[in-house]
């Protein structure tokens, strides 16, 4: 038996940053490029480029550092576009908990993380720091890092601002606590990488189906282009559509995660060349990328304009902190706009 579908594969249970693909789905965008997706969700977040990278799905979602990674150990995959632009990444933590903006504080402390390279960009961190990896205890916890802070499993963990760090701020709220006791040690700042890029999410594809079905892949970006401009136009109205669809979606604390996710999607979807190549280099001090790798992105697939790239990225970054904290604040849908 054959089948037209295409899969797609998200990078994890569907969250409020996967609105774009369930929008495109539901809106029919994929059905006007003559596409019929199949949308899947993982078990485990750490299988996404190994079933992308060995044909068993033909697309999906990836952060850039384990994009890299993956062709890197013999997964054939490519970026094809971007989805979420640089969410503040980081060991979130609770005040009161023993840790401080110090990273020696974390000496002692149970450690939280997804998979096995978060684990790796701790682990190079403590030597910036006089530690060792035996300073601490690491432990995996898939995406349920704010879950097992709140049990007391762990001491911290590894997060994005925009997920687990609301997590945390909402459980809080819901103790009649301060959610501002929610922190973060952003990695970017620590590592001294002057970005957050390397967990941006990725539009990622098998290197074999992208060379088999090139104007596939051109539509598949057409439809998400689409609904990408509609959520961004209209965020309350399509974040309605997409819990109608997705009824466990439906909840305050998803709602929190979309407004604070809405900041940083990619409204352009292009790959930005300069923060691939940071990553780059960030992932062969990290020794996991041979020291004549070459990123693994294109742009080929988009149609449309390209803009040109944020001038002072450090101003970006410290104006993005600021806005951030103004929709945790506030709540609300508002773009960052760079002047």
């Amino acid at each position: 038996m054959t089948t037209q579908k295409i899969t797609f594969l998200l990078n994890w249970e569907t969250t409020p940053y996967h609105i774009p693909i369930y929008v495109a789905q539901q809106r029919g965008y994929f059905k006007e490029q003559g596409l019929d997706i199949a949308i899947l969700e993982p078990s485990n977040p750490s299988d996404v480029t190994e079933l992308i990278g060995s044909g068993k799905v033909d697309m999906g979602l990836k952060a850039m550092v384990h994009t890299l990674a993956a062709k890197a150990r013999g997964y054939p995959v490519t970026s094809i576009g971007s989805l979420l632009d640089e969410p503040f990444t980081g060991v979130v933590y609770l005040e009161g908990s023993g840790i401080s903006t110090d990273f020696q504080s974390l000496k002692g402390k149970r450690i939280g993380y997804v998979g096995e390279f978060g684990k790796i960009q701790i682990d190079e961190l403590t030597k910036y720091y006089n530690m060792s990896p035996n300073d601490y205890t690491a432990v995996r916890c898939g995406m349920n890092v704010a879950k097992y802070i709140l049990d007391g499993i762990i001491d911290c963990g590894i997060g994005i601002e925009c997920i687990q760090q609301v997590e945390l701020e909402e459980a809080l709220k819901s103790q009649g606590k301060d959610p501002n006791d929610a922190k973060m040690l952003r990695i970017d700042k620590l590592a001294e990488l002057g970005c957050c890029c390397f967990c941006t999410i990725l539009y990622i594809a098998n290197d074999k189906f992208i060379q088999e079905n090139p104007k596939k892949v051109k539509r598949f970006m057409i439809a998400i282009k689409k609904a990408t401009d509609y959520i961004l136009a209209s965020p309350i109205e399509a974040w309605g559509e997409f819990c109608n669809f997705k009824s466990q979606m439906g909840s305050e604390l998803n709602t929190k995660k979309f407004q604070r996710c809405f900041a940083y999607f990619s409204e352009s979807l292009y790959n930005v060349h300069r923060d691939w190549n940071k990553v780059n280099n960030y992932g062969k001090r990290l020794e996991i990328l041979p020291k004549d790798y070459k990123p693994n992105y294109t742009n080929e697939f988009l149609s449309w304009d390209e803009p040109e790239e944020v001038e002072d990225p450090i101003k970006a970054q410290e104006l993005m902190l600021k806005h951030q904290q103004e929709c945790k604040t506030c709540g609300g849908y508002k773009r960052l706009i760079l002047t």
